[in-house]
């Protein structure tokens, strides 16, 4: 079964940086869509960046030019590096893949991510 795992997390000041991992198993990685998500407390979830099988990124409008999302095929891992990192940008991180032909998506477990003023 595919597995997403996801680290990274911490508590960090305002104008600080993180890089969140997922590690994810099975073959299937490379030819999938993946994207970070995140759930503020109180909030809905909602979608930070993608990327591509082809690499090809996407972000929220307001993260644009601080997130950097990135994938490595050959470990299997998709990150996403957080720079000058803002309070409002606290929640859970979640890592979601989404299969080639294959209904469906996966999610995994999260990690948190706290910013203090």
């Amino acid at each position: 079964q595919l597995q997403l795992v996801e680290s990274g997390g911490g508590l960090v000041q305002a104008g600080g940086s993180l890089r969140l991992s997922c590690a994810a198993s099975g073959s299937i990685f490379r030819f999938s869509d993946l994207g970070w998500y995140r759930q503020a407390p109180g909030k809905q979830r909602e979608l930070v960046a993608t990327i591509t099988s082809g690499g090809s990124a996407k972000y929220a409008d307001s993260l644009k030019g601080r997130f950097t999302i990135s994938r490595d095929n050959a470990k299997n891992t998709v990150a996403l590096l957080m720079n000058s990192l803002k309070p409002e940008d606290t929640g859970v991180y979640y890592c979601n893949l989404k299969p080639p032909v294959v209904r469906g998506e996966f999610w995994g477990q999260g990690t948190q991510v706290t910013v203090s003023s």
